[in-house]
């Protein structure tokens, strides 16, 4: 599985907070629903006894026909037939009253000011007007009753054409009552009348009728609309009750207090304080998150239980004690209905949304920042994850186009400059590779250089053993012995050099290594040396105890043998070779100068590596195998060597340098 896939089913697991968060919140909600549907319930008992003592003895209705409802218009109404100013008449949300199973009329009433008004619409296509030349031809009418203390009101309402209308005297009809005025106007498959009328207020009476001549019974006439006989009580919505209600009320309630019969006697509102800032104020993170808010409460929402649709026509048939979820046109809210006595009901509900923000504003809110903010770091991780895998590889194909399938070295890893982990491992490939390169060099230059010194000795053995067959007297014969057994005691000392080289690596795993005083040992070895080689001045500057490190004392005499017996062969007689030992921090460096020629610059740094050699002429007895010990010894105690031409006391020299690393 590639390091992006992994990163990213790491970066799903953080989905565990969200999902988490979430269900709290669900469990918070449903605690808060309870707890508020519990308050609400009491709430609501609380309100249903002020309704009570509110109401006194007023007796309650009963039955549709026993009243009439009375609306409170928000603005005067002209009466012009039309209809265009009554809420709801127009949408058609009274129920027509029929006969014989047809529609025939609808009404509704409201009051405004010093008067109150009256819509009549009637669903007859042809209706009979009256006649003026024979008045009493049957003709349409419409009958009012009304009373208001003790004193009973009825007029007649007829036209000989659609227009303007009064009301007239029952026992005479040509005598005309302003107080009663309006318009009769055709309306598709019938006509409708709008009326002003004299104030009527809650607990007077107000009845009507239509009335039509009977097709099957001449002189006979059909009638509907309300009762006339006993007049229906009027009912409204009592401004005093609603006014008292209202002080109970918290922002987001709803109360309905219902009659018997289904009419609405009170409905009192607290509306939510619009809170927060316009869109065009938000920042882009707030726009977002208030996004995600939204999907939380949708969430939310999803999690509860299924609201019960209700309208305010339906809310007198909650039964007192019910208690739950409903949903009025968009808003969903919690209810709880109770009884007032005389069986008037009372129904109280609280907006959804002032419960869902306690969980989904505060808590939501930082929900759905911790959402927004585990889906910008899985995002991150991603793209971090992208971006390491795209290192890694550049990384792959950098080592692949570096070596060739046959192992050899095409070219250089470029380092990094990166300061991580990947960047480091980038530049020990590289240092690998340049490594690798120079033991292939290395390798390659043994095989030339191996082969060079090898090829004298043989040369000399095969042009001895030749000669000597032709040799014709024993000097001669001996001659070529003699040169065929210098030749093998040369060819002995290569592979002698070559098997010391190769027995030292092997003796560094049997090393024992242990704490000692280099200062000691390299003063001391020292000595020795100045005391075996009269003809050269051998010292040694430096401290004499106190350079401690860790490693073999026998190897780093070893390593000073090599560098002395090469110092002694390139320092003419009398010459200084000055062996020195500093300590800088946390490392120590072993320097051996000698007085002589100086190094060629361009073996500098290849005199290492074995069968190189500066001296002059055959070289015989030195394979270049010494200065290769040296380095061997050297990086066995994690240290390196180097070699350069130095001045001292003006007089020119080389000096070898080993660093060693000391605690």
């Amino acid at each position: 599985m590639t390091l992006k896939r992994q990163l990213f089913l790491a970066s799903l697991l953080m989905l565990i907070i969200p999902w988490a968060g979430l269900q709290f919140v669900l469990e918070l909600d449903q605690a808060l629903r309870d707890q508020a549907q519990d308050q609400l319930q009491g709430q609501a008992l609380r309100m249903a006894d002020v309704a009570a003592a509110e109401l006194g003895d007023q007796p309650p209705l009963m039955a549709q026909e026993d009243a009439v409802l009375m609306h409170r218009a928000d603005s005067p109404i002209h009466p012009d037939g039309y209809g265009h100013e009554w809420p709801g008449f127009q949408d058609g949300n009274q129920s027509w009253q029929s006969l014989d199973g047809q529609p025939v009329i609808r009404w509704q009433a409201a009051s405004h000011g010093r008067y109150s008004y009256l819509l009549v619409n009637v669903r007859r296509p042809d209706p009979a007007y009256l006649d003026p030349a024979a008045p009493e031809k049957p003709h349409e009418f419409l009958r009012l009753r009304w009373r208001t203390d003790t004193l009973v009101t009825e007029r007649i309402i007829h036209t000989p054409t659609p227009g303007k209308v009064v009301g007239r005297y029952p026992f005479n009809l040509s005598r005309r009552d302003h107080q009663v005025s309006g318009e009769w106007h055709s309306v598709n498959g019938g006509y409708q009348v709008e009326l002003r009328l004299p104030r009527l207020t809650p607990g007077d009476q107000l009845g009507f009728e239509v009335a039509w001549p009977d097709p099957a019974q001449p002189g006979m006439y059909l009638t509907a609309g309300t009762r006339l006989d006993p007049i229906p009580l009027i009912t409204g919505r009592d401004p005093s009750l609603e006014a008292r209600l209202a002080t109970l009320l918290s922002p987001g309630q709803q109360v309905f207090v219902t009659e018997p019969a289904g009419w609405l006697i009170a409905r009192g509102e607290a509306p939510v304080q619009a809170a927060g800032r316009h869109f065009e104020q938000l920042s882009p993170l707030e726009i977002i998150e208030q996004i995600t808010l939204t999907g939380l409460r949708a969430l939310v929402r999803l999690y509860q239980p299924e609201p019960r649709p209700i309208s305010d026509n339906q809310v007198h048939m909650l039964e007192p004690g019910t208690v739950g979820l409903v949903q009025r046109d968009d808003t969903v809210s919690l209810m709880a209905a109770t009884s007032v006595g005389n069986g008037r009901h009372l129904v109280l509900t609280q907006s959804l949304d002032q419960i869902l923000a306690l969980s989904g504003n505060t808590l939501g809110s930082v929900i759905a920042r911790s959402v927004l903010l585990i889906i910008g770091l899985m995002l991150v991780l991603l793209g971090y994850a992208s971006w390491l895998s795209w290192r890694i590889a550049r990384l792959q194909r950098a080592v692949n186009a570096s070596v060739d399938p046959d192992g050899r070295i095409l070219g250089r890893i470029p380092p990094s400059r990166a300061a991580d982990e990947l960047g480091e491992l980038n530049r020990q490939f590289s240092h690998m590779v340049d490594r690798l390169q120079g033991y292939t060099d290395y390798l390659e230059s043994f095989s030339r250089r191996l082969s060079h010194e090898l090829k004298t000795p043989v040369a000399v053995i095969r042009s001895s053993l030749d000669n000597l067959e032709h040799a014709r007297t024993d000097d001669e014969r001996a001659g070529y012995r003699d040169r065929a057994r210098q030749a093998t005691d040369r060819l002995s000392q290569i592979l002698q050099g070559m098997s010391e080289a190769a027995r030292l690596e092997q003796s560094f795993d049997q090393a024992d290594r242990e704490p000692f005083d280099l200062a000691e040992v390299i003063s001391e070895a020292t000595a020795a040396y100045q005391g075996l080689d009269p003809d050269h001045h051998i010292r040694y500057e430096g401290p004499e105890t106190g350079c401690r490190m860790t490693g073999s004392p026998e190897l780093m005499v070893q390593l000073l043998d090599k560098l002395v017996d090469n110092a002694r062969d390139f320092t003419p007689a009398g010459g200084l070779i000055l062996v020195t030992l500093t300590r800088s921090g946390d490392h120590l460096r072993l320097s051996v100068f000698n007085e002589g020629s100086s190094l060629p610059r361009d073996l500098s740094g290849e005199i290492f590596n074995p069968f190189v050699s500066v001296r002059k002429g055959s070289g015989e007895g030195h394979l270049g195998q010494g200065l290769l010990i040296v380095r061997l010894i050297a990086e066995h105690h994690d240290g390196q060597v180097q070699a350069g031409n130095q001045v001292h006391n003006s007089v020119p020299g080389v000096r070898f340098d080993v660093d060693l690393p000391a605690p």
